[in-house]
């Protein structure tokens, strides 16, 4: 394949859509298949057919849709028409779906009429009106999509759909006009830092690999989410398979890499066979293999799926299962860019900072920097979970208040109940009390807050939450995954898990308390990698804004 043939392909598929006045994509994400999308996609080609409208109407797959609280999801788009998502269907509202479609049909209900509620018990009205949610409907308004712009509008299992919306184009630009040298350098430009928690900026790390010497290089992509409640990776895997092959084979150019992985969580079973489709379907028509668009490139990929262990997250032991080791971290340095999978320097990068790389080489490095702010550049992918009324997967400018996110596009806390916490980075994150609502979301305004940004987890608790109780639920968590190597999170996250328990219990004494705030600090400060280093910030962070929770448990318990 030559550049050139990307267009033949993209004004093929473009020709073919073209004869099409309505698409009805149809949500395939894991969130809405676990409430019935596929019967509601196999809802949708039956009426079309029934319909004899397969001429004017396409009915397809699509990547998640955002509102994953509220699914199944469909996403009308047609042609001079604003988008619309019609939420809660099912097979009988995908036939009236269809139904609106047919010539002699009224109109589709217009994307201009008020929002419904989406707490209202309207909702289940047989009005289809009440199933559909406008682009202006706030959840959908305030976000900024960078990572999942063609969420909703490309089907993940079609790389031809990818490459007719500019998919491998920006890949085909950096490897036939741009050295290594100066991919590294737009990367450097545009201020994308890591989305995998630690946010290091993303193109001097891609620098340091490209140069260390070595004959051999690796890239490899960080898919083992771990986080409760967390699915950001999850989702891009599953929905954006070839923007992170784009990611991975521009990282390789890039670094003067020729072998690339992808590590996935076992857990992700949608997510590996749309990946291994991906690369077969790549590997097909040339983007993949050697000498790619006719260059002296060559880049192959694999994918490792991970057993599911917590701290295979960090670098490290992640490439230490890749060896088909135990997966258990290392001292570092030498840092990975200088001795990383079998002792070759390694590029490892989130799969969210991956997905940034095609977007960010299409609209240039000065675009992706203007949005976010001067230290946090760019977009964050959040799972939004918890007390909100509409739950799901949102993509925000850096930046954004918490606040925004909470009160416009989660629709503020069910049942008139107060927002009392935000956490944030999962069992590595911290609590943020309703005095900070209105701070920003950036990587330095959380980290002075005693919390992290993290891979994008964002749990809202409401006043009927008890912090103690959720420090404890993480602090277990931590010490259950725990790979045992290093005594401080091997010992220390038992105890202050023991401490918690006794604190819970009513048990406690002043001086418990005192002594879960020292051991935290000392697990904090001498744990060998990021797992422990991180895994006091929920208590430290309840101890810090909600000590008079933990003071009334003991005052209870000496009552």
């Amino acid at each position: 394949m030559q550049p050139h043939d990307l267009q033949t392909i993209a004004s093929k598929v473009q020709a073919v859509r073209g004869k099409q006045r309505t698409r009805l994509m149809c949500c395939g994400s894991t969130a809405c298949l676990s409430s019935g999308a596929e019967a509601v996609r196999t809802a949708l080609d039956q009426a079309v057919k029934a319909q004899g409208l397969a001429a004017d109407v396409h009915v397809g797959t699509s990547g998640c849709l955002g509102l994953c609280g509220r699914g199944p999801l469909v996403r009308r788009e047609a042609d001079g028409e604003p988008a619309l998502t019609y939420h809660d269907v099912d097979a009988e509202v995908a036939a009236r779906i269809v139904a609106t479609e047919a010539p002699s049909a009224p109109d589709v209900a217009s994307p201009d009429v008020a929002s419904p509620d989406l707490t209202s018990p309207d909702v289940a009205s047989p009005d289809l009106t009440a199933h559909i949610l406008p682009e202006t409907h706030p959840f959908f308004a305030r976000q900024h999509k960078v990572v999942l712009a063609l969420n909703g509008t490309i089907d993940p299992e079609h790389l031809e759909d990818y490459i007719a919306h500019g998919g491998y184009a920006a890949f085909a630009r950096v490897v036939t006009t741009m050295s290594p040298a100066e991919a590294c350098d737009e990367v450097k430009r545009s201020g994308l830092r890591g989305r995998g928690g630690a946010g290091f900026p993303t193109g001097i790390k891609w620098r340091a690999v490209l140069d260390h010497p070595g004959e051999r290089k690796f890239v490899i992509a960080n898919g083992d989410e771990g986080d409760p409640g967390a699915y950001m990776d999850r989702t891009v895997m599953e929905d954006l398979p070839h923007q992170v092959i784009e990611g991975m084979l521009i990282a390789g150019y890039a670094v003067g890499a020729q072998q690339g992985y992808l590590y996935v969580r076992g857990e992700y079973p949608l997510a590996v066979k749309r990946l291994e489709k991906a690369i077969r379907a790549a590997g097909r028509q040339g983007l993949l293999g050697a000498n790619i668009f006719g260059t002296d490139f060559s880049f192959k990929l694999d994918i490792r799926i991970g057993a599911g262990a917590f701290v295979c997250g960090e670098e490290t032991a992640l490439m230490a299962s890749v060896e088909g080791s135990r997966g258990v971290p290392r001292m570092r340095p030498p840092y990975p860019a200088q001795s990383g999978l079998w002792g070759c320097p390694t590029l490892i990068n989130n799969v969210e900072t991956f997905a940034n790389i095609a977007p960010l080489f299409a609209g240039g490095a000065e675009k992706f920097a203007s949005v976010g702010t001067e230290k946090s550049k760019g977009t964050k992918i959040f799972a939004l979970a918890g007390k909100l009324n509409q739950t799901g997967l949102i993509e925000v400018p850096m930046g954004i208040t918490l606040r925004e996110i909470v009160f416009t596009i989660g629709g503020g806390i069910p049942d008139g109940k107060a927002f009392k916490a935000a956490q944030t980075g999962g069992p590595s994150g911290g609590c943020i009390p309703a005095e900070h609502l209105d701070t920003p979301v950036d990587y330095e305004s959380l980290r002075a807050l005693g919390a992290i940004m993290g891979s994008g987890g964002l749990i809202v608790l409401d006043e009927t939450s008890s912090m103690p109780d959720v420090a404890r639920f993480f602090m277990e968590f931590c010490a259950d995954e725990s790979c045992g190597k290093c005594v401080p999170c091997r010992v220390g996250t038992v105890q202050m898990h023991g401490l918690l328990d006794k604190i819970m219990q009513q048990r406690a004494t002043p001086a418990d308390i005192e002594k879960l705030q020292r051991l935290g600090e000392l697990v904090k400060r001498t744990s060998l990698c990021g797992l422990g280093q991180s895994a006091p910030n929920p208590v430290l962070s309840t101890l810090r804004y909600f000590r008079h929770e933990y003071d009334a448990l003991v005052s209870e318990g000496q009552a």
